[in-house]
């Protein structure tokens, strides 16, 4: 049985940052010795991009081939078009063709679980797989949440989207009840937050009064900053970017959180076992 973790990084609203969150956690686990794999669930291919592929028209095997595959049970194999960046993780990248996806899956007999079908062909390979979700809850999420084991959910600090919140707690719990009985929700982490503004503690208390009891709220919070939004357009991760800067630091602190409760329930799942 493969020990890989895969984790959906899920908001149905756009612009929280969930692409940034892919890069850097991805990068950062990475950076703790992690074999990580990247996929990008989005036709957008805003991580594709943020990866330094531009030109994601001109990629000829994506998400989208590698679902089709599953569809059509090909037999093609599972590791061709699986990119690997050069800060340490692989990429299965994505275009416009996966917008097709949610049409073709609604048909198909895996619809929910292509992707989780897909990835148990090459998760044994890795440590951690992240799934960079598209801001909506059709079918490509849905897929990503049956492949995941749980899921962190961007939360940007300036808005509280307690009505979204809501609403994609309820899809997790549909997809728990349904499709993935062992799903969970790791935690919310804030982004782009402005320590400066009353706004930002104010949604922290919010989050913590409506969300608090039952899900984690990340200690690491990620301050909004120029450069974190300039990295996707230079292919790198902010630590390659502006490795001192507070945004670095406070990836650095959030994947340090994520590896560090992953080991606490590894071993309270080992101590149980005994």
């Amino acid at each position: 049985m493969s020990n890989c973790k895969t984790i959906a990084i899920c908001n149905q609203k756009g612009g929280v940052g969930k692409t940034t969150t892919t890069v850097n956690l991805g990068i950062g686990l990475a950076r703790s010795g992690k074999k990580v794999l990247l996929v990008d669930a989005d036709p957008q291919g805003d991580l594709t991009v943020s990866l330094g592929w531009q030109n994601t028209d001109s990629i000829e095997t994506t998400l989208a081939t590698k679902l089709i595959d599953v569809i059509k049970e090909t037999g093609n194999d599972p590791y061709v078009g699986i990119l690997h960046h050069n800060e340490g993780v692989d990429l299965i990248p994505s275009n416009l063709e996966l917008s097709a996806m949610e049409f073709n899956l609604v048909n198909a007999m895996s619809r929910e679980i292509s992707l989780k079908t897909y990835l148990n062909e090459v998760k044994h390979k890795y440590d951690y797989v992240l799934i960079d979700c598209m801001p909506s809850l059709g079918m490509i999420t849905i897929n990503a949440l049956s492949a995941a084991d749980s899921v962190i959910i961007p939360v940007q600090a300036q808005y509280l989207p307690a009505k979204g919140m809501t609403q994609l707690l309820q899809t997790v719990n549909r997809v728990k009840k349904y499709i993935n009985p062992s799903l969970k929700v790791d935690g919310i982490l804030l982004t782009i937050v402005d320590n400066r503004t009353n706004l930002a503690k104010s949604t922290v208390e919010a989050l913590k009064q409506n969300f608090g009891s039952h899900i984690k709220i990340y200690e690491s919070k990620i301050p909004s900053g120029i450069k974190a939004a300039e990295t996707s357009s230079k292919g790198q991760s902010i630590y390659a970017y502006e490795p001192n800067g507070a945004v670095a630091k406070a990836y650095e602190g959030f994947t340090k959180e994520v590896l560090s409760s992953d080991r606490k329930k590894e071993r309270l799942h080992s101590h149980e076992s005994r």
